[in-house]
């Protein structure tokens, strides 16, 4: 069903309300600016982060879900940085600009052709941002239309320098998609609780903007890790808390056939290895040929049997019985990553937003 502003705007055409961005975002597509008008509290100025590369096909439902957010307008702004796309992503994301003004939303059309790397065009948008928050999103994401203000509400502790909101799967087309739904794959649940320190991926993160003035931006150069590496730093610059927004909800598409799963997993082992030669936290233990044995094994005798009756049951999804096997395809990609990786020397290089100023200037106050 097209979103109706009352007014005939050509926005009902081009972007069109999606049931991707949650239930109810028919009923807030046109709340944005009057809350502004109605709230007499000044929000917090917050500026959204969307790198996109060849998004054509991503940006239509993006533009409805972040219409649909009912944070007020007034106060936020959304810098869509396309980086080198050969489809017609430059066009879109400046047709979403201009339609979008007619709403009283404020869109940017930036643009990241020297370096190919999501992280270079999150940095060319936290130059041109304005807001005190910057709050990272992707273009292949669905926010929730209560997304932002759900972001955002944990920022009233000065002390929180990090928030990270929750990723959860759009509905599956393949089994392997629903596989990943099963395991809750994307979970920030697991990036917090790494031992190193908390974390949380770009999909679904903000950061206090003073934060970065001390710990640095991204590291341009890098391809997979700098979420972490970002996290990391921020907290070892100074005593900031992360929180979990758990209700800030984007949904995010699952991989759906094994190749790109196998991309993606092979991805996290280069990001093993790059933040080890960063940080040095530890890199995973590979796998031997006795542990791939003894876990086929204990698939075939045991999770295979428990899984297909609680299946017959109607208490597990069919998925459940080859998520072991999956589960050692996914352990066996991410370990060809983490062995084939090597960090390019520079990827050491951060970019910084301005010189960095004394702790007693950015250290959140007690």
């Amino acid at each position: 069903m097209p979103y109706d502003s009352g007014g005939g705007s050509a926005l009902s055409q081009i972007y069109p309300v999606s049931d991707q961005c949650g239930p109810i975002a028919i009923a807030v597509m046109s709340k944005s600016t009057a809350t502004a008008a109605a709230d007499p509290a000044q929000p917090p100025r917050v500026s959204v982060i969307v790198p996109i590369y060849n998004g054509a096909a991503d940006i239509p439902e993006l533009g409805a879900c972040l219409l649909a957010q009912t944070y007020p307008a007034a106060g936020v702004e959304y810098l869509l940085v396309d980086n080198n796309s050969q489809d017609t992503t430059p066009e879109l994301i400046q047709d979403f600009a201009t339609q979008a003004a007619t709403q009283g939303l404020r869109v940017v059309s930036l643009t990241e052709a020297e370096i190919q790397s999501s992280y270079a065009a999150r940095n060319r948008g936290i130059r041109a941002a304005v807001g005190e928050l910057l709050v990272f999103t992707d273009a292949d994401c669905r926010p929730e239309p209560d997304w932002l203000a759900n972001m955002v509400q944990p920022f009233t502790d000065p002390d929180v320098a990090l928030v990270v909101g929750e990723i959860r799967a759009l509905p599956g087309r393949t089994w392997l998609e629903q596989y990943a739904e099963y395991r809750s794959v994307l979970t920030q649940a697991y990036t917090l609780a790494h031992s190193f320190y908390p974390y949380g991926q770009t999909a679904n993160l903000g950061v206090r903007r003073v934060a970065l003035e001390k710990a640095g931006l991204f590291r341009p150069y890098l391809t997979t890790g700098g979420d972490a590496d970002l996290c990391w730093r921020v907290q070892m610059a100074g005593s900031w808390r992360v929180e979990f927004a758990e209700t800030a909800i984007i949904r995010h598409r699952h991989r759906a056939t094994f190749s790109e799963l196998a991309s993606q997993w092979r991805r996290y082992g280069r990001s093993n290895r790059y933040l080890h030669d960063l940080h040095g936290v530890p890199l995973r233990p590979e796998i031997s040929r006795r542990q791939q044995q003894a876990h086929v094994l204990r698939w075939l005798f045991k999770e295979l049997p428990k899984s297909t009756w609680r299946w017959l049951r109607g208490r597990a999804p069919a998925v459940a019985m080859v998520a072991g096997l999956v589960d050692l395809f996914c352990a066996r990609s991410r370990e060809q990553g983490q062995r084939d990786a090597q960090l390019p020397e520079a990827a050491r290089q951060i970019e910084w937003l301005t010189p960095p100023v004394p702790d007693d200037q950015v250290s959140p106050s007690k």
